[in-house]
């Protein structure tokens, strides 16, 4: 009689220690791990250690002040977290999501400038609605967000808008015109001709690679002389506003820059199109309960935002 039998070591886990695993190695910290799972920092230390009985490892191993993985625990963590995601998925489809009791860790990937923009007003809407809820922000690259999102670690990711494979669902989050932020040592309208003629300073992310205004300028065929570029918004408006330099942004964020009104906001002086942010979630992941949930609260923050 032939049949399918599961390895004699599987039998013998606690297959609860995986959760106590994954939080661990995501967390690098035994202390964060027992906050996110609401257990005694003495339990996950006893969870960890029924573990390494059972498979014959340390799997983390203590560095500073937090853990490091062994190389088996990176052997073993991919597989994990997908069986753990795929199981996440199955009950999502069965269960319902109650924001005002249910407790959830969600993790929201954001380009770091938009951070200031969109997580107080995340936060405070969450603190309201969800008290129990969890938010975590992340910064990755887009070419790491679709394999962080298959491995759970990513349930949501806001970015600008761009074409996407079929493992990947978006919608149009909001839209901003551009606009730009001068210091009051620049006098006058802002021509066409003078704005491409200026010293500007440009904020990217990357350590390579050219600005969404840059890219719709050279559709236009045209070009700036483009002096330092930062890497935050921030840093960009404090040195507009000891210069002659010009920052082009979107207008939401220019007016969270200039709220002390040292700076000027001036129309852009070309017809370039709006900055568009879409979200975007994994496709096997539409059927979960609590993800859509929050994304139907992103969306109705953006829309309230829109009407303000």
């Amino acid at each position: 009689m032939n049949g399918q039998h599961e390895p004699a070591g599987l039998n013998r886990i606690d297959l609860n220690l995986f959760r106590v695993f994954e939080v661990i190695y995501r967390e690098r910290s035994l202390t964060r791990a027992a906050c996110l799972l609401h257990l005694s920092q003495s339990a996950v230390s006893h969870a960890l250690a029924r573990l390494r009985e059972q498979l014959g490892d340390p799997l983390f191993v203590r560095e500073g002040r937090g853990v490091v993985p062994t190389a088996l625990a990176e052997q073993l963590a991919p597989g994990i977290q997908a069986s753990l995601n795929g199981l996440r998925r199955s009950l999502g489809r069965a269960q319902q999501f109650d924001p005002k009791h249910d407790r959830r860790l969600f993790c929201l990937n954001m380009p770091e400038q938009m951070e200031p923009l969109l997580l107080p007003r995340l936060l405070k809407h969450l603190g309201q609605v969800a008290p129990k809820v969890e938010l975590r922000c992340s910064s990755l690259h887009w070419a790491e967000v679709p394999r962080e999102m298959a491995a759970g670690r990513v349930d949501v990711a806001v970015e600008i808008t761009r074409p996407t494979d079929n493992e990947l669902r978006q919608q149009l989050l909001f839209s901003d015109q551009f606009c730009v932020l001068a210091g009051p040592q620049v006098r006058g309208p802002l021509s066409a001709e003078r704005y491409l003629a200026a010293e500007h300073v440009a904020v990217t992310s990357q350590r390579r690679g050219i600005c969404a205004e840059d890219l719709a300028l050279g559709h236009l065929g045209l070009s700036r002389n483009v002096v330092q570029h930062c890497r935050h918004y921030l840093s960009a408006a404090l040195l507009v506003a000891q210069s002659e330099l010009l920052l082009t942004l979107p207008l939401g964020y220019a007016e969270l820059l200039n709220l002390g009104g040292d700076k000027q906001i001036l129309p852009l002086p070309l017809n370039l199109p709006p900055v568009t942010l879409s979200l975007y979630w994994l496709r096997q992941a539409e059927g979960d309960a609590a993800g859509a949930w929050l994304r139907a609260q992103l969306l109705q923050l953006a829309r309230n935002s829109a009407e303000a």
